[in-house]
């Protein structure tokens, strides 16, 4: 099955069967095959969730850090971002960078959770909720063994580390933020902030 538009798609931008989604049966491979057009998605227990388009600051944040971890991460890492996280064939993430385990294939948007050593969120205005409430509990249940949440306004990372099956916060900063894992960094926050 996949994830065909709904009737007003063909006037318009795409969206999620109202139908499927009351079903929750979406599954990542309807996500694969979603149009070249279609916004970025998650899936949530086989509900297609839109990932709000990110600001200006939540962009510059992402890729500043990015640039940071590609310049100080050992070889064995990878750092990327928008790519996405494939949990179960119903439960998928986008998070703002990861830090992904070697070898990494160009040519793919999602990777395992296995795969993944840190998932990193951005906070907006639009994904509070789920970055602060939800992702926290679900990279966990995935077994990624660390996430850093990272508020705007000003600048500030939380990091937490996996402890059995939930995370620990091992650290959180406002000039610089130092860790023993997922390897040996001391992270001035003045080179993630915009």
């Amino acid at each position: 099955m996949t994830a065909q538009p709904t009737e007003s798609a063909g006037r318009g931008m795409w969206s999620p069967d109202p139908l499927r989604q009351r079903l929750a049966n979406y599954t990542i491979e309807d996500v694969l095959e979603l149009p070249d057009d279609a916004p970025r998605v998650e899936l949530r227990d086989g509900v297609i969730i839109v990932v709000p388009s990110p600001t200006v600051g939540h962009q510059d944040i992402g890729a500043l850090l990015w640039m940071w971890l590609r310049q100080h991460a050992p070889a064995e890492y990878r750092a990327v971002l928008a790519v996405g996280v494939a949990v179960t064939h119903k439960d998928t993430f986008e998070p703002d960078v990861v830090l992904l385990r070697r070898p990494v294939e160009d040519g793919s948007h999602y990777f395992d959770a296995a795969q993944v050593l840190l998932a990193v969120e951005v906070v907006s205005p639009g994904t509070k909720r789920r970055d602060r409430l939800e992702k926290p509990g679900d990279y966990a249940a995935a077994g990624v063994q660390h996430f850093w949440r990272i508020e705007q306004n000003p600048v500030h990372i939380f990091a937490y580390e996996l402890a059995g099956d939930a995370y620990k916060l091992v650290a959180d900063a406002t000039d610089e933020l130092a860790l023993d894992r997922p390897f040996n960094l001391r992270l001035p926050i003045r080179d993630i902030t915009p």
